[in-house]
């Protein structure tokens, strides 16, 4: 049976849109699979960080060396993270939009399981090898102003390139996505909405 771990980088509840959207789609996939599916939300205070101890202890991991004191408790600590996240084969990635890009609370994560003979390999001659091989992943975007086809001052996307990119660099190639990017400031959002919950629901169904 196939696992799916939804990881939510929104902290604003039932107000989320990205949080909905992926509502629809869970609701569909458990209707249609009935697999597991877990939430990770990135807001729950386990996420550690990855600071001064964590840097040294990848870049002494990269060396080939041995980790002492602190590097060791922090190289644990984003171990037991990644260790959750690679024990599924699916993701559900949900992701509003901040600032054009991610909330940074998801590029944190990135940066926690992001680790050489984690996430990646890397060859001096050939360069980085991703290493999460036969999974797959489905994300939900939402923005309340930027939207493909608007002028510049709506904003720029860097949204998707980032955890798209992201997940091919790790070796995950079968990626779906659902858009929500009403203008809400101009705009009745209700049509976009329904859309883009259907869109999830299909998504759900034959993840």
């Amino acid at each position: 049976m196939s696992r799916l771990l939804h990881i939510s980088a929104s902290p604003r509840g039932n107000a989320s849109e990205s949080l909905a959207l992926a509502g629809a789609f869970v609701g569909a996939y458990r209707e249609a699979h009935g697999d597991v599916v877990d939430h990770y939300d990135l807001w729950d205070g386990t996420l550690p960080a990855f600071g001064p101890a964590g840097t040294t202890a990848k870049m002494t991991v990269l060396a080939g060396e041995e980790l002492s004191g602190e590097q060791v408790a922090a190289w644990d600590a984003a171990r037991r993270v990644f260790e959750r996240f690679d024990s599924y084969d699916r993701y559900l990635f949900s992701v509003p939009m901040w600032n054009a890009s991610v909330p940074y609370i998801l590029k944190q994560f990135v940066d926690v399981v992001s680790q050489p003979g984690w996430v990646f390999g890397f060859d001096p001659e050939k360069g980085y090898t991703g290493l999460l091989r036969g999974k797959k992943a489905a994300a939900v975007y939402t923005s309340a102003v930027y939207g493909e086809g608007r002028p510049p001052a709506f904003g720029t996307d860097l949204q998707e390139p980032f955890l798209d990119g992201w997940l091919r660099w790790a070796g995950v190639d079968d990626i779906s996505a659902v858009m929500f990017r009403p203008n809400l400031a101009t705009a009745d959002a209700d049509t976009g909405r329904r859309t883009a919950h259907a869109e999830a629901r299909e998504l759900g169904k034959r993840f």
